[in-house]
């Protein structure tokens, strides 16, 4: 089996091919690629392989936009954080939808569903992807909706809709809320990803979670990033990460 892989984290692509090779070590990967360029570029110059496993974010925008700019004929297994676009997967030859982080068990249940579609193609009636788009839903991970933090000798908790962003000084991770007060939290900032509803928090570089409502104005800024006011405002520049502007513009226009 040949299998293009576009996917724009790496460390997510390289779990992607380990549960791959576990799964059937004479699966070929063709290519890893992590721009919707390159992805349509590719399919252009290509035989079509046996399946694409995809992410909805890719680091140029999202994925659907392939299909628009050129023919897919391969089945398709989507992998991403987000679980809004289900609808819209099941619309282009879509045969499964799973969200990040990706166990090795739901990659299975995946590609042995490939395998039952191989072998008898289903009708796929409205109806049918309404219930697969209501699993998804009751499937949603629990996002955190409080944190507990420490202030002085005392703890007390922050609701996310307190939460205007987080930020790392060194080995240490504050929470700033509304009010502009600084609290610590006992986690790191890639812990929070995982925790955070991805359609509210969003990374835009390596120090800096952001809220939705705390974008204030953006303004371009050198070599292709993007620079941040945020309320309430932080004391350095706030800056966009160059790879990280298309998924950052993609989740302020769900």
């Amino acid at each position: 089996m040949r299998v293009l892989i576009l996917e724009d984290e790496s460390l997510a692509a390289e779990r992607l091919q380990d549960h791959l090779r576990r799964y059937d070590a004479s699966i070929q990967v063709e290519q890893v690629l992590d721009t919707v360029e390159e992805g349509v570029q590719w399919l252009r110059s290509n035989p079509s392989p046996d399946l694409m496993l995809m992410d909805i974010h890719l680091a140029d925008g999202l994925s659907f936009s392939i299909f628009t700019q050129t023919f897919v004929n391969s089945p398709i297994i989507f992998t991403t954080a987000y679980d809004q676009y289900a609808l819209q997967a099941f619309k282009v030859n879509s045969i499964d939808y799973l969200l990040k982080p990706i166990s090795y068990q739901h990659l299975v249940e995946a590609m042995q569903k490939l395998r039952r579609i191989k072998a008898e193609p289903p009708m796929i009636s409205p109806q049918i992807i309404q219930q697969l788009i209501n699993l998804i839903q009751k499937q949603r991970p629990n996002y955190k909706s409080r944190f507990l933090v420490k202030f002085g000798d005392r703890l007390q908790y922050k609701t996310v809709e307190d939460v205007s962003y987080f930020y790392a000084d060194g080995k240490v991770v504050y929470l700033v809320s509304n009010e502009n007060k600084r609290f610590i939290v006992d986690y790191t900032l890639e812990e929070l990803e995982d925790l955070l509803d991805p359609t509210l928090f969003h990374r835009i570089n390596r120090k800096v979670i952001v809220h939705l409502q705390a974008v204030k104005d953006m303004r371009l800024y050198p070599n292709s990033r993007l620079s941040l006011s945020l309320r309430p405002s932080m004391d350095t520049e706030v800056v966009v990460s160059r790879d990280k502007v298309p998924a950052f513009k993609a989740w302020l226009d769900q």
